[in-house]
């Protein structure tokens, strides 16, 4: 269900992971857990996970981080490089080879997210309600999601977790991505992304690979790697689902 410190108290969490068999049937066994995952910044945020983990999993030690930093050692190991995560959310950073740096970066779903799929959901609803979206686009739109104006005010300003619901029109984006109005939307969040965080993270840091996690980089690769060329950087790896390389990398150091 995605676990943030930030929107989820630990009664939500613990209640989250009892909802799972297999997570229950397996619990005692379990003696390393590393978790990653947004919200997971400061100290107090991470005892919260800890604590609930902790429980849950009573013979296990748990370790928590930033879900950039998971990013970092999928696609970089133990190795410097530069990082971006696009998917329901975005951020990015430089990760030293143990660690990535605090940048202040990541800063949530209102005051950034640029290029996400939570920042394309609020701009394709943005020009949606404002007729700006082209006509053609509005039919297909309503076609798949049937929402009038009081129902989207309703589920974004009355949710008591918005970001579910803007970050739902993924399948539309990727039915209609090669439609101009929409390929437009996508580079202009790739290039918000770009100059607000890449490019002051490849001058103060020349030189260094630059790699990319998240399902919104990986289904829109090509798009990702023409914005970054428009800003003289070339990006090594864009990896969807970081668990596997992640999971390996942690094999290799027990």
């Amino acid at each position: 269900m995605g676990i943030n410190p930030n929107l989820h108290d630990e009664r939500h969490i613990f209640q989250s992971l009892n909802k799972s068999n297999s997570l229950i049937n397996h619990a005692e066994e379990i003696r390393r857990i590393y978790f990653f995952g947004a919200g997971s910044s400061s100290q107090d945020r991470k005892d919260k996970i800890n604590r609930v983990f902790s429980n849950f999993f009573k013979n296990a030690k748990v370790f928590v981080d930033l879900d950039i930093t998971a990013s970092a050692r999928a696609t970089l190991g133990d190795y410097k490089g530069l990082i971006g995560i696009i998917g329901s959310g975005s951020n990015a950073g430089y990760y030293n080879g143990k660690k990535v740096l605090n940048e202040n970066y990541g800063l949530g779903y209102i005051l950034a997210d640029e290029g996400s799929s939570n920042w394309i959901g609020r701009t394709l609803l943005k020009t949606f309600l404002t007729e700006i979206m082209p006509v053609d686009l509005q039919d297909h739109f309503v076609e798949k999601h049937p929402l009038d104006r009081k129902q989207i005010m309703e589920k974004v300003y009355n949710n008591p977790n918005p970001t579910l619901f803007l970050t739902s029109f993924t399948d539309f984006i990727e039915a209609y991505q090669s439609h101009p109005f929409i390929e437009e939307i996508l580079k202009d969040g790739f290039r918000l992304f770009f100059q607000t965080y890449m490019v002051p993270l490849s001058e103060k840091y020349p030189g260094l690979p630059l790699n990319f996690t998240g399902s919104v980089a990986a289904v829109h690769e090509k798009l990702l790697r023409d914005v970054a060329a428009e800003h003289q950087l070339e990006i090594d790896q864009v990896i969807n689902e970081p668990i596997h390389n992640l999971l390996n990398y942690y094999i290799k150091k027990t």
